[in-house]
C-alpha cells in the first residue's frame, strides 16, 4: 500500500527537488480579447494618462515631477546645484531610471535649445537640439536651477490651488497640475507618443498667445489668427505662410507648417552661411543628404560643406562654385533637402485624463476654466484665513472691554486646563477665541498693541467682502487673469524667432540647367535603360544585352524630355532623360527598377517618352477595351516621382502606344481574328483608371497582339477596317507572318 502511494505522488522537479507548484506546466485556454483586456489595456491607459500626453497646463508628468522636486530644492531663488542632486531627488517622485530623469531635465535647459521659453537655468554641456551627435555631458558635471520663468508657474501652489496626490510609494505628495499662469500649453513646444495616438504641439510666441487668451477672455468670437500670427520656433528659420492651413490648424488642431532655414551669403568667401534650420532637423542630416546629392551629380554647384558650429551658435557653410546664383542654389536645396522642411500639428491633450485633440480656441478657453478655478481656490483659502484671524481679533476685542477683568480670571483660576472655559464664560467668546487670548505674550498685554490688532478688523472686513464678491463675480475673477498675462507679457515677452515669408516667395519647379541636344534611349524587356548620343551610336552600334533579353523601345528624343515608366502594380514612375547618365551601346545600362526603387515584385511594362504632354496614351487590354487618355494626366505641377493608380487593372494589358495624331491599329484574338481602326473612333478620357471602350468583340477568346497598321502588312486591308466598335473582325493570314505580342 505505501509502495503504491509513492508511485502516486506527482515527480519533483529535479532543479528544485524539494519544490512542486500545484497546477504548474497547465495550460489553460484564454480567449485574446480577455488577454488583452486584462494585461495590455491598463498598460495603454497607462502610457495615455500618464506618460506621454502633456496636461492643460502644458506638461507631462516627468516634466510636472523634475519641476516641482526642484522647487521643493529651493533652487526657485537658489543658486545652481548639480544635475545630479536634482535626478537623486526626483527619483523620490519618478520611479525611473536616473538616465531617463537626466534626459528630460536636459530637453526643459536653456543649454539644449529645445524650448522657446526654458525652465531650466543649466551650465554645462547640454548638448543641442539641432545636432544628433552632440552629446550632452553627465549629470555630475552639469548644473542647473529653476529658470525665472518658474515663478508664473509654482505661483500659489502651497494655496490648495491645485489638488496634490500621493507619490508612488505614498511617502509624500505631488500635485496633479501646476497652477500656470499663462498658457504654458502653446508656449512650448511638447512631442509625445502613446499606445494608438500622439501629440506633437508647436510653440507660439509668449506675447502672441497671453494677447490672444486676453481676447478670448473678452470676445469669444476673436479673430486668432489677428493676435497669432503663426508658430514660432526656438530655433527660428522663416514659416512659409499660409493661412488657409493656419486656419486649418487653429480650428482643429490638426495640419502642417512648413519652415525653411535662415542663410545669408558671403560674396567674398562666396560660401552660403546657413544659421537656422527647421525644428524638424538637425546638422547631420542636412549635412548627409547634401552629400548625398553632391555625389549623384543633383548638386554640382557645391564644391564643399562643413559644420561650423561653435560656442557662438549654429553655422553652416556651403562653398559654392563660381558663377553659382546662390539664391537660385538655395532654392534647389529647399526642394531637395531637409533645410525646407514641415511640422506636423497634432494638439492631443489630456483634459480631466481623457486625451482630446483641440483647436487653438478650445485649448485657450479650456486653460482659461483652469485657471479660474485655480484663482477660485486661491482665493477660498485666503478668505478662510482672513476669517479665521478676523474671529479671533473679534474675540480680542471683547478683551479690550476690561483687560484686567482677563487678569484676573486667569490669576484666580487654579487649574491651567480651566483658563479657557473660565476666559468663555466671563468674555462670552468660543474657544478658538478664548485659546488666542490665553496664548497672548504677558508683555503684548497693553492698550497700545490691542489696538493695534483691533484697528485690522476694518481692513479684514473689507477685504473679505472683496474677496467674497470677486468669487461671486466671474468678470473680476477674469480681469485677475487677464492682469497676470500683462504682467507676463511686460516681463518675459520677446520678439518673434522665427520670421514669415509669404507664398509668393514660395519654391518653384526649377529645371536642371542641360543643354538641350537629341539623344537616342533604348529600353529593353528586362528593364535597363541606355542613352546614347548620335556620335557614340556611329561609332559602335551592337549594343550588349543580358541573355534572353532584347529592345522593346528605340528612340531618338531631347534630352530634356521626360520619361514616364508604367509597371505591373499599376505605378507611373516620372523621370527625366537628363538624369541619366550617357552611356555607349556596349555598356548594359541602368537597371530602371533598382535606379527608381521599385517595391518588391514590381517590373517595368512600357514606358512613355514627352516633351511636353500633348501626345495620347493608348492601352489594349485583353479583355479587347482600349482606353485613350491625355498624356497630360500624367503631368504633375509638382516634383511627384510617383504616381498610383496610373492605369485601370480589370484586365491585363496587351500592349500601349504613345502617339501625337490620328493611328491606324491592327488587333488580333486568340481566335486568329483581326480588325483595323482608328485611334480617332475613341474618344479621349481625362481619368487614368478609365476602363476603356470595348473595341473588339471576343467570343471565348482574348485580345493577342496590337500593332500599329503599315501598308502591306496584310492583303486586302479594307476588309478588315472597321468604321463602327466593338467589331467581332475576320480571320486574316499576315503577309508578314503571324503577329507577335508588343
Amino acid at each position: 500500500m505505501k509502495k503504491n502511494s509513492k508511485k502516486e505522488q506527482p515527480r519533483k522537479n529535479n532543479s528544485y527537488p524539494d519544490a512542486y507548484i500545484e497546477g504548474a506546466g497547465i495550460i489553460a485556454e484564454q480567449p485574446i480579447t480577455n488577454t488583452i483586456e486584462e494585461n495590455y489595456m491598463p498598460y495603454a491607459m497607462s502610457v495615455i494618462v500618464s506618460r506621454a500626453l502633456p496636461e492643460i497646463d502644458g506638461f507631462k508628468p516627468s516634466h510636472r515631477k523634475l519641476l516641482y522636486t526642484m522647487y521643493k530644492m529651493g533652487l526657485l531663488t537658489g543658486q545652481r546645484t548639480k544635475s545630479a542632486n536634482i535626478v537623486g531627488q526626483t527619483m523620490r517622485l519618478n520611479p525611473h531610471g536616473d538616465m531617463a530623469i537626466y534626459e528630460t531635465m536636459v530637453r526643459l535647459t536653456r543649454g539644449n535649445e529645445t524650448l522657446l521659453h526654458p525652465y531650466v537655468d543649466s551650465k554645462g554641456n547640454f548638448g543641442k537640439a539641432y545636432s544628433r551627435d552632440m552629446s550632452f555631458a553627465a549629470s555630475r558635471y552639469t548644473e542647473a536651477k529653476l529658470d525665472g520663468i518658474c515663478k508664473e508657474l509654482f505661483s500659489d501652489i502651497d494655496k490648495d490651488t491645485v489638488d496634490f496626490v500621493p507619490n508612488y510609494d505614498n511617502t509624500m505628495t505631488e500635485p496633479a497640475l501646476l497652477p500656470a499662469k499663462f498658457p504654458s500649453i502653446l508656449v512650448n513646444n511638447n512631442v509625445g507618443i502613446a499606445v494608438s495616438m500622439a501629440s506633437n504641439i508647436c510653440s507660439f510666441n509668449l506675447s502672441e498667445v497671453c494677447e490672444t487668451a486676453i481676447s478670448l477672455m473678452r470676445d469669444p468670437e476673436h479673430d486668432i489668427i489677428s493676435t497669432l500670427k503663426a508658430p514660432d520656433f526656438p530655433g527660428g528659420g522663416f514659416i512659409v505662410y499660409d493661412e488657409d492651413e493656419l486656419k486649418r490648424i487653429y480650428d482643429t488642431g490638426r495640419g502642417s507648417v512648413k519652415v525653411r532655414a535662415k542663410y545669408n551669403f558671403d560674396e567674398n568667401e562666396n560660401v552660403i552661411e546657413i544659421t537656422e534650420i527647421p525644428p524638424t532637423t538637425t546638422v547631420e542630416a542636412i549635412i548627409e543628404r547634401i552629400v548625398e546629392l553632391v555625389k549623384g551629380g543633383k548638386l554640382k554647384e557645391i564644391s564643399d560643406i562643413r559644420d561650423e558650429t561653435d560656442l557662438s551658435g549654429l553655422k553652416l557653410a556651403i562653398d559654392v562654385k563660381r558663377r553659382t546664383d546662390p539664391n537660385a542654389l538655395m532654392q534647389k536645396l529647399f526642394r531637395l533637402t531637409p533645410l525646407q522642411d514641415s511640422f506636423a500639428c497634432n494638439f492631443n491633450i489630456l483634459i480631466n485624463g481623457t486625451p482630446r485633440v483641440m483647436g487653438v480656441r478650445e485649448i485657450l478657453n479650456e486653460w482659461t476654466e483652469f485657471r479660474v478655478n485655480c484663482l477660485k481656490r486661491r482665493i477660498t483659502f485666503d478668505l478662510a484665513k482672513k476669517k479665521e484671524k478676523l474671529h479671533l481679533l473679534l474675540g480680542l476685542q471683547k478683551i479690550l472691554l476690561d483687560i484686567d477683568e482677563a487678569i484676573r480670571i486667569i490669576r484666580q483660576t487654579a487649574e491651567e486646563n480651566e483658563v479657557v472655559p473660565n476666559l468663555m464664560v466671563g468674555f462670552g467668546i468660543d474657544e478658538i477665541q478664548a485659546e488666542y487670548v490665553a496664548e497672548i505674550k504677558l508683555r503684548h498685554i497693553n492698550k497700545e498693541y490691542i489696538l493695534k490688532r483691533l484697528e485690522e478688523i476694518n481692513e479684514l472686513k473689507s477685504d473679505i467682502d472683496d474677496m467674497e464678491e470677486t468669487l461671486e463675480s466671474p468678470r473680476r475673477i477674469k480681469n485677475i487673469i487677464i492682469s497676470d498675462l500683462k504682467d507676463i507679457i511686460a516681463e518675459y515677452g520677446q520678439p518673434r524667432r522665427t520670421l514669415l515669408t509669404y507664398s509668393s516667395e514660395e519654391i518653384e519647379e526649377i529645371d536642371e540647367e542641360e543643354p538641350d541636344y537629341n539623344v537616342s534611349i533604348f529600353v529593353t524587356q528586362d528593364g535597363y535603360f541606355k542613352k546614347i548620343t548620335a556620335q557614340s551610336l556611329r561609332m559602335s552600334s551592337e549594343h550588349k544585352l543580358k541573355e534572353n533579353d532584347m529592345i522593346v523601345l528605340e528612340q531618338e528624343v531631347s534630352n530634356k524630355s521626360d520619361l514616364i515608366f508604367f509597371t505591373n502594380t499599376a505605378f507611373a514612375y516620372k523621370y527625366k532623360v537628363s538624369q541619366f547618365e550617357t552611356t555607349k551601346a556596349s555598356a548594359l545600362g541602368d537597371y530602371i527598377p533598382a535606379k527608381l526603387e521599385f517595391e518588391s515584385g514590381e517590373s517595368l511594362l512600357f514606358t512613355a517618352v514627352t516633351l511636353d504632354y500633348s501626345e495620347t496614351l493608348m492601352i489594349f487590354f485583353k479583355n479587347g477595351k482600349c482606353a485613350k487618355i491625355p498624356l497630360s494626366s500624367y503631368e504633375t505641377k509638382t516634383n511627384r516621382k510617383k504616381l498610383a493608380n496610373a492605369f485601370n487593372t480589370d484586365s491585363p494589358i496587351v500592349a500601349a502606344f504613345v502617339i501625337k495624331e490620328s493611328t491606324d491599329f491592327i488587333l488580333q484574338s486568340s481566335a486568329g481574328k483581326v480588325i483595323i481602326f482608328s485611334s480617332d473612333l475613341l474618344m479621349s478620357k481625362a481619368s487614368r483608371e478609365t476602363q476603356g471602350v470595348q473595341v473588339m468583340r471576343l467570343t471565348k477568346s482574348e485580345l493577342a497582339a496590337v500593332k500599329k497598321y503599315e501598308d502591306g502588312l496584310i492583303e486586302n486591308a479594307d476588309e478588315y477596317v472597321v468604321k463602327n466598335i466593338p467589331s467581332a473582325g475576320k480571320t486574316a493570314v499576315f503577309n508578314a507572318g503571324q503577329m507577335k505580342l508588343v
